[in-house]
């Protein structure tokens, strides 16, 4: 299973779009998270989600399969165009960084103490 996938349906005469990527997790914790954006082809992402942790990249990448197989259901066709949404998806990834990393600077300061 790819680490990334990348989904479309077309449906009204218009085209509905997923982009999955599995990433680590800083802190070298060995934690994997699955990101996901949603939207209309062409357009921002509606909706950005994200699955996990998981322990390792494998268990992200089962519960990828199984997201990709029930879209497959649904009508959803796997597109062999660029990715669009990267820079959207690495942004959430930074962000959950952020909440689960201490950041260096976060403590106090008291020579007086």
């Amino acid at each position: 299973m790819p680490r990334s996938l990348c989904l479309t349906r077309q449906w009204l005469g218009l085209t509905t779009r997923i982009e999955c990527v599995i990433r680590p997790l800083a802190g070298e914790r060995g934690l994997w998270t699955l990101l996901c954006a949603a939207g209309m082809s062409g357009a921002q992402p509606s909706a950005i989600k994200a699955q996990g942790p998981f322990h390792g990249p494998f268990v992200a990448e089962a519960v990828l399969d199984s997201i990709a197989q029930c879209l497959a259901v649904q009508g959803y066709v796997e597109c062999t165009e660029p990715h669009i949404w990267r820079l959207h998806l690495q942004a959430e990834l930074r962000r959950l960084n952020g909440e689960h990393c201490p950041h260096v600077g976060d403590y106090q300061f008291r020579p007086e103490s």
